[in-house]
């Protein structure tokens, strides 16, 4: 099954213009870079479903935590605890 997790966009990190960003989303602690480029109106602050590494869209942030603790109680949130990442 392929999943959007929320997480919240904590910072920009790099930005070639206003389309090619990249930025550091936190999935509950959890902080993973991703591509913003096909969400180029996301601001730090903003929640953003993530996909195989990119933003996909921008989320309200009630629907986020619902999604996110959703997933959760699923355990369905494997891939955020592989690979590279920290946690803060």
């Amino acid at each position: 099954m392929c999943l959007s997790i929320p997480g919240k966009l904590v910072e920009i990190t790099s930005e070639l213009d206003e389309v090619f960003r990249v930025g550091k989303v936190s999935f509950d602690g959890i902080i993973k870079e991703v591509s913003l480029t096909l969400v180029p109106e996301a601001t730090v602050g903003d929640y953003v479903l993530v996909h195989v590494g990119a933003a996909i869209s921008t989320i309200d942030e009630v629907e986020a935590k619902k999604t996110f603790e959703l997933l959760k109680q699923l355990d369905e949130l494997h891939e955020l605890e592989e690979g590279e990442g920290s946690k803060e």
